[in-house]
């Protein structure tokens, strides 16, 4: 295993543990596979993932996986990619900020990047929404969507992934 690996293992753990520690059983009995995340723990990803921000403007950390969806936490601090998830719906939870969510229409120069996922500079078409925090987002499989967030702006948002769409 790679030292690069091995970190990256740690943080992973590291970032499980902490979760667990702070997500809250419902009703005060343990389930499993059930978490809380507060609001306010939430919107903290703003300052926590700022620092870590890729040449792609995001900084995303997973933070848990159940079966046929999984769950991260993205901050951005620029426009993003198109993107076109060929076996995965989205549904977005925005927690900070503001964004321009470009969806639908057709990608244009789309490259595949992994099995099932293409992202492409810019879409053809789509239909602008403004969102906001406390904005809840839908995007089903297959549907090319864009967030535009313009300079001096940021946004953090929950994502769900559902998977074998």
């Amino acid at each position: 295993m790679t030292k690069t690996s091995v970190t990256g293992t740690l943080a992973l753990g590291a970032a499980v543990l902490a979760l667990a520690a702070t997500s809250r059983p419902v009703g005060g009995a343990e389930a499993a596979g059930v978490a809380v995340w507060p609001a306010a723990e939430l919107k903290a990803y703003a300052k926590t993932l700022a620092p870590r921000i890729n040449a792609g403007k995001v900084a995303t950390e997973r933070l848990t996986s159940y079966g046929n969806h999984y769950t991260l936490i993205a901050h951005r601090e620029g426009d993003g990619e198109v993107e076109v998830h060929e076996h995965e719906a989205d549904f977005f939870f925005v927690q900070t900020g503001s964004a321009t969510l470009v969806v639908g229409g057709e990608m244009v120069g789309g490259r595949t990047t992994a099995p099932g996922e293409l992202r492409g500079p810019s879409i053809k078409g789509g239909e602008k929404k403004d969102l906001a925090a406390g904005d809840v987002v839908h995007i089903p499989a297959r549907v090319p969507h864009q967030l535009l967030v313009p300079p001096g702006h940021e946004l953090t948002y929950f994502v769900i992934k559902v998977q074998g769409q």
